[in-house]
């Protein structure tokens, strides 16, 4: 048992979690965690089972930890809508270990300000200020991000979400996606916003 290896001396009823009406200890977050190619794909066979196209996977142990670190691992299909980190202002960073992405940057209005394409022979990756309006295109089959933002996480504080955009499971987002992605495609190819 994991508990017996980290309480050897423990009598075993604590050692395997059955004293009293405790719960069961987890063992804790290795301080040096490996980014597998085991572990990545585990997590595009997890992706691919959720609704939600996508998953993450932390590295920082508890949501108040400062920074959160995490492997963002989406599929194709994933739809993210365009938000931004204000209350409170928090930057995001992007590495893209594998696979294609654009990062749309926003104005205010909707409107398309930046695009850059990461992975596969393009940048590495794009550093987002606090309060930027921002989303994520995956352009190949799965692509696997590496992102760092300030903790810590609140899910009811973390993002805003763009009112000129559809939420995530509303009906229209599909065709908001196709429709954006088209036009991100065009300007990253122009370079013309």
């Amino acid at each position: 048992m994991l508990q017996e290896i980290f309480r050897p001396n423990a009598p075993r009823a604590d050692r395997i979690g059955l004293a009293g009406n405790r719960p069961l200890q987890q063992p804790p977050v290795p301080a040096v965690q490996p980014i597998s190619r085991a572990l990545v794909s585990a997590l595009i066979a997890q992706a691919g089972e959720s609704g939600r196209r996508r998953i993450n996977h932390n590295f920082h142990r508890s949501l108040e930890e400062n920074p959160n670190r995490f492997l963002n691992v989406m599929l194709k299909d994933a739809y993210f809508t365009p938000h931004r980190h204000i209350s409170p202002p928090k930057p995001e960073a992007f590495l893209v270990l594998e696979g294609s992405v654009l990062c749309v940057i926003f104005d205010d209005d909707g409107s398309i300000r930046e695009v850059h394409k990461m992975g596969e022979g393009e940048s590495y990756g794009v550093d987002v200020g606090e309060g930027i309006w921002h989303t994520i295109i995956v352009l190949s089959e799965t692509a696997v991000c590496y992102e760092v933002k300030p903790g810590p996480y609140s899910a009811a504080t973390d993002k805003e979400f763009a009112p000129w955009a559809p939420r995530e499971g509303d009906p229209q987002a599909n065709a908001y996606a196709a429709a954006l992605k088209e036009k991100a495609l065009v300007a990253v190819n122009r370079k013309k916003y």
